[in-house]
């Protein structure tokens, strides 16, 4: 049943995220500018999200694909915090940490529970 709530969390939070970057939502675009990352990368960044997002769904009832993608959730999100850490911005590290641990949690419940 956690492994369930968990994955669900972590998949809706992935799939607004895809969304606001698919959106151009004014705080994804203050975020690229602070990290210094090109626009033109929106996009690509909006799929992965939504690809993980649907792999941990589809992952609750095929496990392999739930492990995939909370392993490629995880290595996305350490590139996110590794850019704010780049840029020294402290203060926008909450977020990409949060969904980097929500991740990770989903990432080690779909092994133990394999």
């Amino acid at each position: 049943m956690v492994v369930v709530i968990i994955s669900s969390v972590t998949a809706m939070v992935l799939a607004t995220s895809a969304g606001m970057k698919l959106r151009r939502h004014r705080i994804c675009l203050e975020t690229f500018e602070t990290c210094r990352l090109p626009l033109s990368w929106l996009p690509r960044l909006a799929v992965l999200e939504g690809a993980a997002a649907a792999g941990i769904v589809v992952g609750l009832w095929w496990p392999p694909i739930g492990i995939a993608a909370a392993s490629g959730a995880v290595i996305y999100f350490l590139g996110a915090v590794a850019a704010h850490l780049r840029v020294g911005d402290w203060n926008g590290l909450t977020a990409p940490t949060a969904v980097l641990v929500m991740s990770v949690a989903t990432l080690v419940l779909r092994l133990t529970t394999v």
